[in-house]
């Protein structure tokens, strides 16, 4: 990320050194134009295929079962106790003398 700020601070300072106005260029109408009609197509983009398939990922997948299981986690780490993947590595390890069961039990 820090690579990419400085790289387009290096192209602003190079643009200013061969005279261009940014600001006059941004604010041209031909830009403007453009920037509108670049901002309509991402906002066309993601209410109409990626805002649905993003949101459900986020809402469901990443919150609602990752970040709970890390969280779960973290609180058993804390208290002292065991975090679910030790526990399930300790049954693995385990399971000839035992037999199988599912791991709610």
């Amino acid at each position: 990320m820090i690579k990419y700020i400085i790289i387009i601070l290096i192209l602003i300072i190079v643009l200013s050194f061969f005279g261009y106005d940014l600001k006059a260029v941004i604010e041209s109408p031909l830009a403007q134009k453009n920037l509108n009609y670049t901002k309509s197509g991402v906002e066309y983009v993601w209410d109409g295929y990626l805002k649905g398939p993003l949101t459900y990922l986020y809402k469901n997948i990443f919150i609602g079962v990752l970040w709970k299981a890390f969280i779960h986690n973290l609180g058993r780490i804390d208290a002292g106790a065991p975090s679910e993947l030790e526990n399930a590595g300790q049954r693995f390890l385990r399971i000839e003398d035992e037999g199988y069961r599912p791991i709610d039990q």
